[in-house]
C-alpha cells in the first residue's frame, strides 16, 4: 500500500514544470487535485491513514507533514516531545502538499489559497479500535511550503471529576447551580482546554436537561444528545464567524453556549453580552493564569470601551480555569490548574482595576475551591507526579514557587 501510494505521489509530482516555484507550486496541485484518478486519490487516502493509525498506536497528540521545516520527515508529539518517525516515508514538499490537499473539498481548497491557513477536521475509521477517529487540522504555508498539523482526539471525553476540581468550583460551573454566568478554560496551545470544555459538556449531558450550542472551530468532539440535546456548529461550515454564532445563538433557545475561542474583539463582546442576556457561557483564552485572562480580555477592546467592559465582566464573570500539561515522572504528561472563583473581593478588584490584587486572593481562597498554579504544582511535586525542576520551569510565579519549594 505504501509503495502504490508513494508511485502515484512520485508521478503526479513529476508532471508538475520545472518553471514554477515556491507558492505557486502549491497552487499548481491545487488546480490540478482533480485529474487524479479516483483510485490513484483512494491511494493516497489510505497512505495518510495509515500515518496517523500509526500515531495513535504510538500515543503520540500530534503529527506534523510537510512543510520547509520538517526535513522531509513526518513527525509526531509523544507525551510532549517532538520527534522525527524514521521508520514512516520520507515525503518532498510536493508530496506533502498532495497529501494535505487531498484531504479537502474545493470550498477548503480555495481558502487555503486565498488565506494561508485552514482550520477542518477529518474522521476516518481505526481498526485498532474498530471506530471512527476524529482529528483536528490546521494547514497552513511555511516558506511557500505547505504543512499540516493535526491532533487526535479523545473517542471519550473525562469525566469531569477525574480532572481534580474542589467540588465547589465544580458546582460553580453547573448550570443546575448557577443559570447564567461566564467560565473560562485558559491556556497555552496543547494545554488540554478542549478536553476540559468536553468533561463540562458531558457532564451536563448526564443529568441536565438543557439545550447546549457549541461553537468551534473546527469542531472536535461529537457530543451526543442524552439528558441535553447538543448543537455543534463548526465556523466555516455551518456558521461563517464566532462572533455570528454568538449573535445567532439567541435565536436558537440556548441555555448552554460554549465558544470554541475567544479569539477578537468583537467575539469578546458578543460572548459578554450573550452572557448579560442570562446565558450559562464556557470559553476558552490562549493565557496562562487567571489573573492574564483577565487583563487580556480588557486589553482586547477598543480603550474607549474598556472601563465598560470591565464592568461588565466583573459582573459575568464567574470563574476562570487556566491549566498547563506538565511532564510526569512515569514520562508522560499530568494536569495542573490554577482555578479562580469570583467572589465580591474578586469582582470588587476587577471593577477598580486592581487585578494585581488577584494572586494573593486565590493564594487564600483554598475553602472556596481556590488555587493557585504555583499550590498545584507543589501538590503534584509532594505526590512524586512531577520533578521538583519542572515544578519551578512551569510556575507563572518563580518568586512564590521558590518561597513554596523552601518552606517545605
Amino acid at each position: 500500500m505504501i509503495e502504490t501510494a508513494k508511485a502515484v505521489l512520485s508521478n503526479f509530482v513529476k508532471q508538475i514544470p520545472p518553471t514554477i516555484f515556491g507558492a505557486e507550486r502549491v497552487e499548481h496541485i491545487a488546480g490540478k487535485i482533480h485529474t487524479i484518478p479516483v483510485n490513484d486519490k483512494l491511494h493516497i487516502i489510505k497512505l495518510m491513514n495509515h500515518i496517523l493509525s500509526t500515531m495513535l498506536e504510538r500515543n503520540a497528540s500530534d503529527v506534523e507533514l510537510g512543510g520547509h521545516a520538517t526535513g522531509n520527515f513526518v513527525w509526531f508529539r509523544v507525551y510532549g516531545d517532538k520527534v522525527r518517525v524514521r521508520d514512516l516515508p520520507e515525503f518532498t514538499n510536493d508530496e506533502s502538499a498532495l497529501m494535505i490537499l487531498s484531504l479537502l473539498n474545493q470550498n477548503q481548497l480555495k481558502s487555503i489559497l486565498e488565506n494561508k491557513n485552514l482550520d477542518f477536521s477529518y474522521t476516518f475509521f481505526y481498526e485498532g479500535s474498530q471506530k471512527d477517529v476524529r482529528f483536528r487540522a490546521d494547514t497552513y504555508f511555511d516558506l511557500d511550503t505547505l504543512a499540516l498539523n493535526m491532533r487526535a482526539i479523545s473517542a471519550v471525553p473525562r469525566p469531569l471529576e477525574s480532572l481534580g476540581f474542589h467540588p465547589n468550583a465544580i458546582q460553580q460551573m453547573s448550570h443546575n447551580y448557577i443559570k447564567f454566568g461566564l467560565s473560562l478554560v485558559t491556556g497555552i496551545t496543547g494545554s488540554g482546554k478542549s478536553t476540559t470544555l468536553d468533561a463540562v459538556i458531558d457532564y451536563h449531558n448526564k443529568f441536565d436537561p438543557a439545550h447546549i450550542v457549541i461553537i468551534a472551530s473546527p469542531v472536535e468532539y461529537v457530543h451526543t444528545s442524552n439528558v441535553s440535546i447538543i448543537k455543534h456548529r463548526e465556523v466555516g461550515k455551518d456558521v461563517l464567524t464566532f462572533k455570528e454564532g454568538v449573535i445567532q445563538c439567541l435565536r436558537q433557545d440556548p441555555d448552554i453556549i460554549v465558544i470554541g475561542e475567544m479569539r477578537d474583539p468583537d467575539t469578546i463582546m458578543a460572548a459578554l453580552e450573550v452572557t448579560d442576556t442570562g446565558h450559562k457561557v464556557f470559553s476558552t483564552l490562549h493565557t496562562s493564569s487567571a489573573v492574564e485572562s483577565i487583563d487580556r480580555i480588557i486589553a482586547e477592546v477598543n480603550p474607549v470601551e474598556q472601563e465598560r467592559v470591565r464592568n461588565r465582566l466583573a459582573d459575568v464573570l464567574i470563574s476562570v480555569v487556566s491549566q498547563k500539561l506538565i511532564p510526569s515522572l512515569d514520562g508522560k504528561r499530568v494536569l495542573a490548574k490554577e482555578v479562580l472563583m469570583v467572589t465580591p473581593s474578586v469582582k470588587a478588584a476587577i471593577k477598580n482595576n486592581n487585578t494585581s490584587e488577584i494572586y494573593m486572593m486565590i493564594n487564600q481562597g483554598g475553602p472556596q475551591g481556590m488555587i493557585t498554579m504555583e499550590q498545584d504544582l507543589l501538590r503534584l511535586m509532594n505526590e512524586r507526579k512531577i520533578s521538583k525542576d519542572n515544578a519551578l520551569a512551569y510556575s507563572n510565579n518563580k518568586t512564590r514557587m521558590l518561597q513554596l519549594l523552601k518552606a517545605i
